[in-house]
């Protein structure tokens, strides 16, 4: 069995069923909050235009009702430092849509800290809207002397239209640990052009810029003293062995004073230089821009280098790094670069397809065996499990089932026929489009024919009807009828009108257009292996 594990559903249900105790070295977590607002995921059409297809993940839940209360109720219950926060969160807060998020926080935080091993570490992600808040839970669930560091990124520019108070330009990280003894592996950045040219002024014969450091015993080894070539130690002797200072000369190592009353002192260049270690203002590490190769049009996603100083900070090959928010998968194939395993949990179809294409394109097909889904639909009994119990979220798992995304706006606005859409190219000329429709309960040839008027209708090559029951022998003769399209650049017909049903994508059978190009999800930018960490001198 893969130890990486991507679970639909849930992440209070998944953490409580499906993560041991003391099992997850790291925790990063990017929680949603923006009060009375959808969650929308915007895929850019390729003609600039976004509203058309806009996508609902999931609806803003965090609003003050009878089942936030009866979690409100069950945490005060238990007598401890997270009941004493919440109850006064309610005294100031209310019944108010941050009392509900921070009571959908609570239980998540505690099940996190549960899982997390004694050396582990969590990072959760967000923006001044609720850190405050999240900072003295977070000291509740995992005590204040838990508490790192508080790490300002740097996410974007100051903007304009902020005229009555400073412009938003930073989001929050607040670092706790499980215990006072996490893993913590220092990284560094490179020196500024400023700090090299007043730090590293030396130019050796080779070009190599260094600086100099003394050579004098700190005085928590015995004395070494010795002269060597002429140059007299410091009264508490040299900070190394007779036989390591030869070794050193024999490197070029050492700067020797003209004047013999100096004092020898050792070499230290630039270009072996670990930099300068990071602090917690992250300013280095640029946002997704509209240009950006790894860009994927989840509006919340996070860069990977984000991700990648994270994980190499606090974690090493082979530990667990756990997103219980996992939205397009940033710290999970973050984590699949650096050779940690990993566990990724998300509440939407949409996001788990996301997650799995980006997989496939950064890393090859064959990384889906590194993985297992589970949460997903894998045979006929469980698809109609799903479409009875959402048929929106059964949607979007059925046009994952051939890398399609979902064009209907809402849960409840009008499609206009068209469920989701995957765009092609086979010539020098437009992208091209294939438009379907899913069905989750029964069809008939009257569904074919509405198809064959929305392509018509949207200027669409080919459309597909995906259902879970099968078709009708009328259904399969007028999609015959509809005839064939014809690639321009290749010797292929295809059908018009395509029709599969969800055994039969189970099965393997995918969409018939084999030397089309499709190019609907954005594919990931292929993962490069990470960097050798840099090596220091040692004196000993």
């Amino acid at each position: 069995m893969p130890e990486n594990k991507l679970y639909y559903g849930d992440n209070l249900d998944v953490l409580r069923r499906y993560v041991k105790d003391e099992s997850v070295d790291l925790i990063y977590l990017d929680p949603p909050f923006n009060s009375r607002q959808d969650y929308n995921v915007l895929f850019k059409e390729k003609d600039g235009t976004r509203a058309a297809s806009q996508i609902r993940a999931f609806e803003d839940t965090w609003e003050w009702n009878a089942e936030s209360l009866a979690v409100y109720d069950s945490l005060v219950e238990r007598g401890d430092r997270v009941s004493d926060v919440m109850r006064a969160f309610h005294t100031f807060l209310l019944g108010s849509d941050m009392m509900a998020y921070l009571a959908m926080m609570a239980p998540r935080l505690i099940e996190m800290h549960r899982a997390l091993k004694l050396t582990g570490s969590i990072y959760l992600h967000c923006d001044p809207t609720a850190s405050h808040y999240l900072k003295v839970l977070m000291d509740a669930v995992f005590g204040p002397q838990n508490f790192r560091n508080e790490i300002i990124w740097k996410r974007t520019s100051s903007h304009s239209n902020a005229t009555k108070r400073y412009g938003d330009e930073s989001d929050t990280i607040l670092y706790f640990s499980k215990t006072e003894a996490p893993v913590f592996n220092r990284c560094f950045v490179s020196h500024s052009d400023d700090y090299v040219e007043s730090h590293y002024s030396m130019v050796d014969e080779s070009g190599r810029r260094y600086t100099t450091r003394d050579m004098r015993n700190p005085g928590v080894r015995p004395n070494l003293m010795y002269e060597y070539k002429g140059y007299k130690p410091h009264p508490n002797g040299w900070t190394c062995s007779k036989e390591r200072m030869e070794q050193l000369d024999a490197e070029g190592r050492l700067y020797f004073p003209r004047s013999k009353d100096g004092r020898i002192r050792l070499k230290l260049y630039l270009d072996e230089s670990q930099g300068t270690p990071v602090g917690n203002i992250w300013d280095d590490i640029s946002p997704i821009n509209s240009q950006a190769q790894e860009r994927l049009g989840y509006p919340t996603q996070k860069p990977e280098a984000l991700l990648e100083r994270i994980i190499k900070t606090s974690s090493n090959e082979g530990d667990v790094v756990l997103d219980p928010f996992c939205g397009c998968g940033t710290a999970v194939a973050a984590a699949q670069k650096l050779k940690r395993c990993w566990i990724g949990i998300d509440i939407t179809h949409l996001a788990i397809g996301l997650i799995k294409n980006r997989l496939q394109t950064a890393f090859g097909p064959d990384v889906r065996k590194t993985y297992d889904v589970i949460g997903e639909p894998t045979d006929l009994a469980s698809a109609r499990v799903l479409a009875e119990e959402d048929r929106f979220q059964f949607q979007a798992w059925a046009l994952g089932l051939v890398g399609a995304r979902t064009a209907q706006s809402s849960r409840r606005g009008a499609d206009r026929g068209i469920d989701g859409k995957l765009f092609f190219r086979d010539d020098e000329g437009e992208l091209k489009q294939i438009v379907l429709s899913v069905k989750s309960g029964g069809v008939q040839v009257r569904d074919v024919r509405d198809l064959i008027g929305v392509i018509e209708r949207e200027k669409a090559q080919i459309g597909a009807l995906i259902t879970l029951e099968e078709p009708s022998k009328p259904m399969l003769r007028e999609a015959v009828e509809a005839g064939f399209y014809k690639s321009p650049r290749f010797d292929e017909r295809v059908p018009r009108i395509q029709i599969r049903t969800i055994e039969e994508l189970l099965n393997g059978k995918g969409l018939e257009f084999r030397h089309l190009q499709q190019e609907t999800l954005k594919p990931a930018p292929k993962a490069k292996a990470a960097k050798a960490e840099n090596l220091t001198l040692d004196l000993q």
